[in-house]
């Protein structure tokens, strides 16, 4: 996995309402294996093929949680990148991430609080077909 890092440390002076920055990632098996065993979700939903045939998924899927998690990958490399608190995170999953989904994590600063240097930024991951995979809202604070 290659991650990006910013050139420049952001300061909260320098971000500004819209700004937007991204991370791609594509889902591996090894990806949902490793999750499972940090998490300890070994629901068979993501790890038992024959289980998943099953489901109205037809396959393995990847953890939800697994999928919102590269937003984090945003925040505290891009933007606001280093030094960057999470306070707040909400998702609404709205369609699967199978293996070998290639997905992108996308953030927009929407807000900002001058007096904490918190920001409030919009979140949401889309797949290849682009088609929004999870969506949501972040807020986050700038040491």
């Amino acid at each position: 996995m290659e991650v990006r890092l910013i050139k420049k440390e952001l300061l909260y002076e320098d971000i500004q309402i819209g700004d937007t920055d991204s991370f791609t990632k594509t889902i591996t098996e090894y990806d949902i294996v490793q999750f499972a065993r940090l998490t300890g979700d070994f629901n068979p939903v993501h790890l038992d093929p024959e289980y998943a045939k099953n489901t109205p998924f037809k396959e393995r899927i990847a953890h939800g949680i697994l999928s919102g998690s590269i937003i984090s990958t945003v925040l505290g490399m891009r933007l606001p990148g280093t030094n960057t608190i999470y306070l707040s995170q909400n998702f609404k999953f709205l369609a699967p991430v199978k293996i070998g989904d290639t997905i992108k994590a996308n953030v927009e600063v929407v807000e900002k609080r001058d007096d904490k240097k918190i920001i409030k930024l919009k979140t949401h991951v889309m797949n290849q077909h682009m088609e929004i995979v999870v969506d949501g809202e972040a807020v986050v604070m700038k040491l």
